[in-house]
């Protein structure tokens, strides 16, 4: 993807203290997906952000073959146990690294359907919840 589309990557780090547990990190990835999905649902559609997550997965699978395949052709809306279940079962920083990796691809990967400044208006609330209160580990009793 080129430079104009990774300006703003996924603040996935704000969320998680260094060394989080892989539970910890699966669980701020997939507060962060359904934030976007909050986020995009009424300009995308259901199956619209359904169809980008797939596509970044099939996409970060190739860096992280460990990452769940979406099944569905036509996926009617965002499934995320599968990949909560993936990324429990792996090492901290290859959950980390992974989460990462997907969140970034689908950021690039909005960026180049609709532009990097309607993606940043559009997962700003995302992002600014992801730099407010404690990170995700921290918050848990």
């Amino acid at each position: 993807m080129n430079s104009d589309t990774q300006e703003t990557p996924p603040p996935l780090a704000l969320r998680i203290a260094e060394g989080a547990s892989a539970q910890h990190v699966a669980e701020a990835v997939v507060a962060m997906w359904l934030e976007i999905d909050a986020a995009l649902r009424p300009i995308l559609g259901q199956r619209g952000v359904a169809m980008l997550y797939k596509r970044s997965i099939h996409l970060a699978a190739a860096a992280h073959p460990w990452l769940p395949a979406c099944v569905d052709a036509l996926p009617a809306e965002l499934d995320l146990a599968p990949l909560k279940c993936a990324i429990t079962q792996q090492e901290g920083a290859a959950a980390v690294a992974a989460s990462h990796a997907l969140l970034q691809t689908f950021h690039d990967l909005l960026a180049s359907l609709i532009g990097s400044s309607l993606t940043e208006r559009l997962l700003h609330s995302v992002w600014a919840n992801s730099s407010s209160g404690a990170p995700a580990e921290d918050t848990i009793p």
